[in-house]
């Protein structure tokens, strides 16, 4: 009985790789675990950047239980080398650590605000008996949990943060 397709009941689909490269996908293709038939951008972007040869190489020298995730490495590299032919992965590795050090910045400015700011109020409750008048004119109370921001606005978000003790 044949299927809508005209192959034989129980016949697989060549893998991506096999497909690309316009050969028979045998049981034993190095290819098929890793380039289903159902993913063949997979394996265009690794041949394009790579070669089959040398992925067939890559593939041939490993142990078949790190295959997997050479193959998965292979395709990251090779998503990043089309997007960014010069710097590739790299490119992406330092993007990412120039945004942790500018968030690592802006966190301890946060703090330093934040900190600046209750030893501001500590200082106007010790010398105003329970409640000061800051530089705004607003009242602010011992029972009041809201803190007034003056500087930056976009930092009210650090109720749901720990708050640093400060010991004086």
């Amino acid at each position: 009985m044949k299927e809508s397709g005209g192959r034989k009941q129980g016949a697989t689909s060549p893998c991506a790789a096999c497909k690309l490269l316009r050969r028979r996908c045998t049981q034993d293709c190095v290819f098929s675990p890793y380039f289903p038939s159902d993913e063949p951008h997979k394996f265009a972007s690794v041949h394009k950047v790579f070669g089959a040869s040398n992925v067939n190489k890559m593939l041939q020298e490993l142990q078949e239980y790190q295959r997997g995730d050479a193959v998965s490495s292979m395709v990251y590299e090779a998503n990043a080398r089309i997007n960014d032919p010069i710097y590739g992965c790299v490119g992406t590795i330092s993007s990412l650590h120039h945004q942790i050090e500018f968030l690592h910045t802006q966190l301890a400015i946060a703090q330093a605000q934040l900190v600046h700011m209750k030893m501001q109020q500590f200082s106007s409750m010790s010398g105003g008996g329970g409640t000061a008048a800051n530089s705004s004119g607003n009242v602010w109370s011992p029972s009041s949990r809201h803190l007034q921001l003056e500087v930056h606005p976009e930092f009210e978000i650090y109720g749901s943060l720990q708050q640093p003790q400060i010991n004086i």
